[in-house]
């Protein structure tokens, strides 16, 4: 697939209140599945919690958004320290899928297919409730995804995590729909 190459980076909604984007980060799949369930790698792009990879296991996201980089950029008014959701597994199929609940907005699906030596990560979040959530939700995954590849990759993080969400915010305001 040469288009792989050329992934647009940018999440499209496919449908009104579904988000979809996707990374090509280098394998093996089971690397990155990783990077998806166990908490201390996981941490280092998106949330901490210890996960039981289980049809309805429940488990806690806890965001630290500002040890994604050093420095970690200015944090946004509003935006605290720390967050957490609570959430739960509703399907895995190691190291194929991954699907789970966004706290009271929705669900997220990562599926993960190996494409010769790298993987193709396509991540849909479902049920967005509203175009302010799908704009900050877009700009959310676009960040942390940046910051997984990165990882994935054995580099740290280049840009400063909160001034690249801003950036990305004032984007997604411009490209999904009034």
């Amino acid at each position: 697939m040469n288009n792989l190459a050329r992934l647009d980076d940018y999440g499209v909604l496919i449908e009104p209140a579904t988000l979809k984007i996707q990374r090509l980060l280098p394998g093996p799949i089971e690397r990155v599945w990783s990077y998806l369930t166990e908490s201390d790698l996981r941490r280092q792009w998106l949330a901490a919690g210890e996960m039981d990879v289980k049809e309805g296991a429940p488990f806690t996201l806890t965001w630290r958004n500002d040890e994604l980089s050093d420095p970690p950029g200015q944090r946004p008014e509003g935006f605290p320290e720390e967050h957490s959701m609570e959430s739960r597994v509703i399907e895995a199929t190691p190291p194929h899928k991954l699907v789970f609940a966004w706290g009271d907005n929705g669900d997220v699906s990562i599926e993960l297919e190996s494409k010769g030596e790298r993987v193709l990560l396509t991540l849909i979040h479902r049920r967005l409730r509203d175009r302010k959530t799908s704009v900050m939700v877009g700009a959310g995954w676009h960040a942390h995804l940046d910051v997984l590849v990165e990882r994935v990759s054995g580099e740290q993080p280049t840009t400063f995590f909160w001034d690249r969400w801003v950036a990305l915010r004032a984007d997604y305001e411009k490209r999904i729909p009034a």
